[in-house]
């Protein structure tokens, strides 16, 4: 029978760690808003930017002086997709990138009200493109400008007056913080009869079983695709139980009651 002291066992505990920033959402003017959400652990900005459905609306976003800077990032909605592009400066037409980086992932149609589209596109902060803004986790803070046809229109002109602005300085706040560790696994039910799962956000290999005294019970091998492992351990005893979990970086330890 195999034993462990437990005392001298050496744990270890690689977290890893995923983070979200956001804006908010943004009233940009009556009927236009966006948001911006920053994930650290993917690389990745989701924009959601709300505008009338009869007519383009545009965004400018990253760090800048003035509305239509010449060389600043934007995207606008041309009644049938986020345009990727770049401004050219104050009456010039924007230049629309050679490659779009921003990928649909919904778009919504008088949603949430009626005469509102919603679109929710995602990129990665760094495209690679220097047409485009880089995101920088680190920021705390981003500029954004926008505007919109005066009238019912797609063409990108006649957004004077009260129908384009800015917004500097919008704040990024964090949301807070995804743990990813094998040691936020989660364990249920417990108490069990000898049969439970484990829930975890990263990959398990195995799943070692030892009594409160540390006699080894038995090794259960897992996939490491695998997002909830079952467990079956017939005929054991009434007591508590210590549930080793391992991959390849991490070890951490679990107790379960057995009824």
């Amino acid at each position: 029978m195999k034993k462990i002291t437990l005392l001298c066992l050496t744990l270890l505990s690689f977290a890893g760690f995923a983070q979200q920033k956001s804006t908010g959402v943004v009233n940009l003017t009556s009927n236009m808003t966006a948001a911006l959400l920053l994930d650290s652990g993917t690389s990745t900005v989701t924009l959601t930017l709300s505008g009338p459905n009869d007519r383009y609306f545009a965004l400018q976003l990253g760090s800048f002086d003035f509305g239509m800077q010449s060389g600043t990032d934007l995207v606008y909605w041309n009644n049938t997709t986020l345009v990727d592009a770049k401004h050219g400066g104050i009456g010039s037409t924007p230049s629309i990138d050679p490659i779009n980086n921003w990928t649909l992932v919904t778009n919504q149609n008088n949603s949430p009200v009626a005469g509102r589209r919603t679109l929710v596109y995602t990129r990665p902060f760094n495209t690679g493109d220097s047409n485009d803004y880089t995101f920088n986790f680190a920021d705390n803070t981003i500029d954004l400008a926008w505007a919109r046809a005066s009238s019912a229109s797609f063409v990108m002109s006649n957004h004077g007056g009260g129908n384009r602005g800015l917004s500097f300085d919008v704040p990024l706040t964090t949301l807070g913080v995804e743990d990813f560790s094998l040691e936020a696994s989660k364990l249920y039910p417990n108490p069990s009869k000898g049969e439970f799962s484990i829930q975890t956000k990263t990959y398990l290999n195995q799943v070692n079983i030892y009594t409160q005294t540390g006699a080894f019970v038995k090794t259960i091998f897992t996939e490491n695709n695998e997002e909830v492992v079952n467990v079956e351990v017939n005929g054991l005893s009434t007591g508590i139980y210590l549930i080793e979990l391992v991959n390849d970086n991490q070890k951490t330890w679990k107790k379960v009651i057995v009824n």
